[in-house]
């Protein structure tokens, strides 16, 4: 019964831990794939784009000989500017991550168009630098020095505009991804003044934090950058800044990454996701977001609208600024800008005046040749109705609604155009307006111009305001998509407001189901649904026929902030004569994709602080029965989550005491990234459990993964390579320590992470040579007890192996019998665990190795280098691991202590490592140093 018990416990784990795995891959697979189709269109040039290097100052291009600067042009405009006799409006732009200078054609092009439509009274010069492609976004230590070059370069394109008859004295700047936050980073460097940037605008850029902090040069640069735009707020208001957000497509950077820190610059500061920009509703990936059409378009849209007629440049009016970014990213009320709207007007013209008393209208209009006006007189209104709302289908950008102010007979004397009230929505525009506010008005005027060969309908509808909002509880966390939440919307409005109860934190995602009944199947226009979040701008828009069934995924880039207690909002703006039903339900598939979007960046740590409680088992196991246990069975003994997270949830609830604040301060102790996610609305209940669990998964799958390849591979290597005979050697010989010195001077003159990875492959090498010899003399040695003929065939084997074994150093050599047997097992799954953790030290510290490879012909040191110091140090440990034995840790004074240390030592992992990956190699590195000292003491 027991045999049986033990069969069956490794069968239920790998069961209940491929479980796990298959969640996770539930969730990447709906960050990945399951998103909305791409609604962008492509920007295509129309000549072909040309790239005019400028010629930098000798010591800048010196100083950075890897970075160049561009101005962008396309046929005679490129012709006539290589003589660098500039007169448009400066815009310089920044890529991002590993991005090209030539992203800037799809502004630059859409620019010239539009100049070429106002006969270049107006136009932009767009600058662009070339970065080399470098990762910046995995590798922190160039940041600084791109900074440093983009200040070089504004002072050089200023120099190009000098005594021309509008010159500039500032430049548009123009983010992608990592640019944005150089961009911001312009502000922080010493001898830079303020004034010589009035107008960023980025793409998908992570303000907030990185999307993997691999090194401390990352996350220090981020801190400087935060800090100074925080706590230098108002010494920034002359700036204005406009971030712009992917939305759920762009899974690289997630939107919530990329809204400004909310303390810093109030009223001139804006972050939109791309979803709810007016004229683009669409979602963007991270390098689609350089040439959507849609976005493209307002951004060029907003810059024509910046310029100051008097300057011929952009505007240094700050609330001008804003206004004009508001416009066109935020609400468009379908009306070309005008800084300063006529309040009043006068209507004239021919047209017929038509009072309409009904409560609700609409009209349609197709191939009229006479002029209306519609005029709905507002006192019997005033007493049953707070609301009129009317919407239009004609999307041109002239007046439309008015308010009268007095009545002469019947027409209006004067009037208040109403239309900028308005908003463009796709297909429509509407205007809701509360009759409270407008105590004055005496009539509200729709003008119907002619309409020779176009067709659109209009309408207008009073109502009272609870008539046409209701709530809508949201379902639990836990029904798991099996219950639902649904209403019936009886009424036959144009206007329905569904507020969502209860939906106010990251992890919820639910399914929303829209079905329309309709009364007859005449033609009609479609329906319009938004998910409205009032907190941030991140709406999103769909249009559906009707009749349909039109389905909304509503998940949130950012948790409503404490102090807001507004409802999320379904907006109907509906069909005449149709019906609709609304029906929620939790997704959990998105709820997975919810913790994948927002920590996925924390698995490797939490695959890590597993395989070390597992490695610490191990040596406990060693210590106490003589024997190493397989990696599997202890990951499922030792990697409990009790272990591990009650501690933090401790420290972080005491963190909310000042006392034991200032205590944990006087100790130099760094912040619980969990106390910092915990201020960024990124953390919610049970996540750090759920997350403990996914990388127990994860780790269990990758071990099984991993020792499987390793005999695969050793296999292979038996088969190709004939190994040659060594001698048995010490644990420290002068080889070994001239090798040791040998990786040393390479990680001190070249880059750390090139050491790592060539000690690394060579550790991966020793232990592949032995793998199939000891699977293979373990299994001959357990027949022999069977059967003589049995034995006689294990001797021949490991006769006919003899010249193998040779090879193999000590600590892995085949048994000739069963103690050691079991010391080569034991010395081969030690290896395996340790080569397990080595791999993710190599994966964490592969983009600095990247980045110095691409960057080799410039220079052939790394500097910074995040991973030097560390590198050296586990060249020595693992030059002694690779041929050291259990036999030799067994018998060590100092194995109480190694494998004591893992557990502490993934508490801290998971309190300091989360948003600090960096720090994970430190932990590793100090667990493996233990083992080593149990080697020689």
């Amino acid at each position: 019964a027991m045999g049986w018990a033990g069969r069956r416990l490794p069968a239920l784990a790998a069961l209940f831990y491929g479980a796990l795995a298959a969640l996770v891959l539930l969730g990447v697979r709906d960050v990945l794939f399951l998103y909305e189709e791409n609604r962008c269109s492509m920007t295509y040039m129309y000549e072909y784009p040309e790239y005019l290097k400028i010629k930098l100052p000798k010591k800048t291009a010196r100083r950075y000989p890897a970075y160049e600067l561009y101005l962008y042009g396309e046929g005679n405009y490129a012709e006539e500017n290589k003589n660098l006799l500039l007169t448009g409006i400066p815009v310089l732009f920044l890529p991002g991550n590993a991005g090209s200078y030539k992203q800037v054609r799809s502004l630059g092009s859409i620019a010239l168009r539009k100049a070429e439509d106002v006969d270049f009274k107006y136009h932009f010069n767009f600058f662009s630098v070339n970065f080399n492609e470098e990762l910046v976004a995995l590798y922190g230590g160039s940041l600084q020095r791109q900074t440093k070059f983009v200040h070089e370069c504004i002072k050089v394109i200023l120099k190009l505009y000098r005594d021309r008859e509008f010159a500039p004295s500032s430049v548009a700047i123009v983010g992608h991804s990592m640019g944005g936050l150089v961009a911001r980073a312009l502000l922080t460097l010493k001898n830079f003044k303020p004034e010589l940037i009035n107008l960023l605008i980025t793409q998908a850029t992570p303000h907030v934090a990185p999307v993997m902090p691999l090194d401390r040069y990352l996350t220090d640069f981020y801190t400087a950058v935060n800090n100074h735009w925080i706590l230098k707020a108002q010494d920034l208001r002359n700036l204005t800044t406009l971030s712009v957000a992917g939305g759920f497509r762009d899974y690289q950077v997630r939107s919530g990454l990329a809204f400004l820190p909310r303390l810093s610059q109030h009223d001139s500061a804006l972050s939109v996701v791309s979803s709810a920009v007016p004229r683009a509703w669409a979602s963007t990936d991270h390098l689609s977001i350089v040439w959507c059409k849609e976005l493209i378009l307002a951004t060029i849209r907003a810059f024509f609208d910046l310029i100051d007629e008097n300057t011929r440049q952009i505007t240094e009016d700050p609330k001008k600024r804003m206004s004009v970014l508001n416009h066109h990213f935020v609400r468009h009320p379908a009306k070309m800008f005008e800084e300063n709207p006529e309040a009043f007007t006068e209507l004239t013209g021919a047209f017929t005046l038509i009072t309409v008393k009904a409560s609700k209208w609409t009209y349609s209009v197709y191939n009229d040749s006479d002029g209306k006006y519609f005029a709905f007189p507002l006192a019997s209104h005033r007493k049953s109705y707070s609301h009129v709302y009317c919407e239009n289908s004609m999307l041109d950008t002239s007046s439309w609604i008015y308010g009268c102010m007095s009545t002469n007979s019947s027409m209006c004397l004067e009037a208040a155009d109403l239309s900028w009230r308005a908003e463009l929505l796709p297909a429509t525009k509407v205007v809701m307006l509360k009759l409270q506010d407008y105590p004055s008005l005496s009539h509200i005027v729709i003008q119907v111009p002619p309409a020779v060969g176009n067709k659109y309908t209009l309408g207008c509808e009073f109502f009272e305001e609870d008539s046409r909002t209701v709530q809508l509880p949201v379902t639990h966390l836990f029904s798991f998509g099996l219950s639902s939440s649904k209403i019936l919307l009886n009424s036959t409005g144009l206007l329905y407001n569904v507020q969502l109860q209860h939906f106010n934190q990251i992890y919820q995602a639910f399914k929303i189901y829209i079905e329309s009944h309709c009364q007859s199947l005449k033609e009609r226009k479609p329906s319009v649904y938004r998910l409205h979040i009032p907190w941030s701008h991140e709406d999103s828009i769909i249009v559906a026929k009707v009749p349909s069934l039109a389905e909304i995924s509503a998940k949130l880039h950012i948790a409503q902030p404490h102090n807001d207690s507004s409802l999320p909002e379904l907006n109907i703006y509906s069909s005449p004569d149709c019906h609709y039903e609304v029906i929620l339900k939790t997704s959990l598939l998105q709820v997975l994709g919810q913790i994948v979007r927002f920590h996925a960046g924390a698995f490797p740590v939490y695959i890590v602080s597993n395989i070390l409680l597992t490695y610490g088992g191990q040596l406990s196991t060693l210590r106490s029965t003589g024997q190493c246990s397989d990696f599997s069975l202890e990951l499922v003994r030792t990697a409990k989550p009790y272990r591990v997270e009650p501690l933090i949830s401790i420290v972080v609830f005491l963190q909310g005491f000042n006392w034991f604040r200032e205590i944990w301060e006087s100790l130099s102790l760094p912040e619980v990234d969990a106390a910092v996610l915990s201020s960024q609305d990124a953390w919610f209940p049970l996540v750090s459990l759920i997350l403990f669990l996914f990388g127990t998964g994860i780790a269990y799958w990758s071990g099984v993964f991993f020792s499987t390849s390793l005999r695969l591979f050793s296999s292979l290597w038996l088969t190709l390579i004939r190994p040659t005979v060594l001698q048995k050697d010490k644990l420290i010989t002068p080889r070994r320590l001239c090798g040791m010195l040998s990786l040393a001077l390479v990680s001190w003159t070249t880059c750390g992470a090139f050491a790592v990875l060539i000690i690394y492959l060579q550790y991966l090498f020793k232990v592949l040579k032995p793998v199939h010899v000891f699977v293979t003399s373990v299994f001959h040695f357990q027949d022999s007890g069977h059967s003589k003929e049995t034995s006689q065939n294990s001797s021949t084997h490991r006769v006919k192996a003899q010249s193998s074994v040779d090879s193999i150093p000590d600590a892995t050599r085949p048994p000739s019998n069963s103690t050691t047997i079991a010391e080569a097992v034991n010395s081969l799954k030690m290896h395996i665990t340790v080569l397990n953790l080595f791999t993710w030290i190599v994966l964490l510290s592969l983009p600095s190795l990247i980045y110095w490879l691409k960057n080799l012909r410039y220079n052939v040191r790394l500097d910074p280098d995040p991973c030097r110091s560390t590198a050296i140090i586990l060249v020595c440990i693992l030059e002694i691991l690779m041929n050291s034995s259990t036999s030799e840790v067994k018998s060590s004074k100092l194995l109480k202590i190694a494998a004591k240390v893992p557990l502490p030592l993934s508490v801290a992992m998971l309190a300091f490592g989360r948003m600090h990956l960096y720090r994970v190699p430190h932990f590793v590195t100090f667990s493996l140093l233990l083992h080593v000292l149990c080697c020689i003491v």
